[in-house]
């Protein structure tokens, strides 16, 4: 029987495979190329104390400010203290960040009070990082990965998780994957939006196949938009654009040429991401235009085309030039809930664990602090790999059949539904909410669950529920929350209330209910 099986393919899902490898049999499976994921597409880079200027308690104290009360502090300790030893032990093993005077090279980012990002190729961190475990995972005895596999469900018996049901897309057909430990990686949900940085895979399903299995889903309501993305005219596409970049000094500009974010916040253009996000959008609407202007004329023209790359190719490649001005607007670009997780990656359901951006820890709060994401990656699957390794064996397994088939002619169905719940999740439930608005989403989804009614084993039609859930899991948590937090903002409710500085917790067949935030 395989000992472990990894549903992702990003860093979370690489970094799980590669500690477990030394443990036993490992299988990662991923819905489409290794390579896609929001892993692969990170630009900023990773954070982590690495400097003597920089202690774990800045970052804490950072990363805690960021979240808006909501972050519960053992879970941020575990990642500022336990940070810096991760990283020490993958440079060890290889990796190369970039340096400086034969040193660390350090970024700084919104929220941050000190230069403690990393990087890796300037502005390609993501895809340098998971390259490097790539190359590990590929090379290593133990670990067999298979693309193009979609989990369609987990296979569970009295609270026990033995595996997941998956459909193979290039056999086409169902397949039962049997392990001792499922580890679920699959990233978040911000596809389900029109306007993403993500790739069109992270629609949420590993979140709506946990909800289903009956694990806690926390404050979902927390979508993170990120602030830059190149806007391009009548294209959904959503480059984005480094929040680094504004690090290195590139400013905000309105349509008259002016700094918008000076008067907003201290750190101007480096304010947290929620608040850059929704000053954008304000300036956008005042303006009459849909994007603003991110200059880098006043900056070292040589620097830029050093430091960033990537991002200088792309925006030439769109007719833009990064050195001069190039138009951002905000994007829908990271998970702040999830699936609910103890500090070892565990869930609600035995032998099955949650890491990276599916997780929720604790650490985020209510606005993830630039950078944190992919540092949780690694401190947190290192963790679970090694409370999975002190469980005794499985047992006996039940008969399990084999249920669903593939209807073409239900594609159709599916690919419209994702088209307009993405209309739905931007107009009802985007940067900017209301009750009107989420309550007028709400019944659209519910609706559409009604009308689809109770799914009989089609692999699209199941699809389709997925969808459907994590639209209403999200919405729910936004139109409960009567207060603007973090990611969360109601104009409705523009202030930050305390009768909310509770976490939102929807479960399958009950009520939302609530759970107070341990700042112990």
């Amino acid at each position: 029987m395989l000992k472990y099986l990894v549903i992702g393919s990003g860093l979370a899902g690489l970094y799980t495979a590669h500690r477990a490898s030394a443990l036993g049999s490992v299988l990662v499976v991923t819905k489409k190329a290794l390579r896609d994921s929001n892993s692969f597409n990170a630009q900023g880079g990773i954070a982590a104390v690495t400097d003597i200027e920089d202690n774990p308690e800045i970052h804490f104290t950072d990363t805690v400010i960021a979240g808006r009360g909501l972050c519960e502090n053992r879970a941020v300790q575990v990642l500022v203290q336990e940070g810096p030893q991760r990283i020490k032990e993958i440079i060890g093993e290889g990796m190369k960040f970039d340096t400086e005077n034969g040193k660390l090279s350090l970024g700084l980012e919104g929220g941050h009070h000190r230069k403690r990002i990393l990087h890796a190729g300037g502005d390609s961190t993501g895809r340098y990082i998971t390259e490097f475990l790539i190359s590990k995972v590929q090379n290593d005895p133990n670990i067999t990965i298979r693309e193009n596999v979609s989990v369609i469900d987990f296979l569970v018996r009295d609270g026990v998780c033995y595996g997941a049901r998956c459909w193979d897309e290039e056999r086409n057909c169902e397949e039962l994957i049997y392990a001792e430990h499922t580890f679920l990686t699959t990233g978040g949900t911000s596809a389900i939006y029109t306007r993403t940085t993500n790739p069109e895979t992270t629609i949420g399903d590993g979140i709506a196949m946990a909800y289903k299995a009956g694990c806690r889903i926390i404050d979902m309501e927390f979508i993170q938009f990120h602030p830059t993305s190149l806007f391009l005219e009548d294209s959904p596409k959503a480059f984005l654009i480094s929040e680094a970049v504004r690090g290195e000094g590139a400013w905000l500009l309105d349509k008259a040429g002016k700094r918008f974010m000076l008067p907003v916040h201290e750190l101007a253009e480096l304010a947290p991401r929620d608040i850059v996000a929704r000053s954008i959008f304000k300036q956008m609407a005042l303006d009459d235009r849909p994007y603003v202007v991110l200059s880098l004329k006043h900056l070292d023209p040589e620097k830029i085309r050093s430091r960033f790359p990537n991002i200088l190719a792309k925006c030439a490649e769109y007719g833009y030039d990064l050195t001069d001005w190039i138009p951002v607007a905000p994007a829908a670009h990271y998970t702040v809930g999830g699936v609910a997780s103890d500090l070892y990656g565990r869930t609600d359901i035995r032998r099955l664990y949650v890491c990276g951006e599916i997780a929720s820890t604790g650490i985020m709060g209510a606005n993830r602090l630039a950078s944190n994401s992919l540092i949780e990656c690694l401190v947190f699957a290192h963790r679970a790999i090694g409370v999975a390794e002190e469980c005794g064996p499985v047992g006996d397994l039940p008969h399990v059949d084999l249920l669903y088939r593939k209807d073409e002619s239900a594609a159709e169905r599916y690919y419209a539904l994702k088209r307009q719940i993405a209309h739905t999740m931007n107009n009802c439930s985007g940067i900017i909410r209301s009750e009107l608005l989420l309550s007028t989403g709400l019944n659209l989804v519910k609706k559409e669950l009604r009308e689809l009614g109770d799914v009989k084993y089609e692999y699209y039609d199941e699809a389709s529920r997925k969808l459907l859930t994590v639209a209403y899991l999200i919405m729910t948590g936004a139109r409960f929350r009567r207060e603007s937090r973090g990611g969360h903002y109601r104009e409705d409710y523009p202030m930050l209330s305390e009768e909310y500085a509770l976490h939102t917790v929807q479960k399958a067949g009950e009520k939302l209910t609530t759970k107070k935030v341990n700042q112990e």
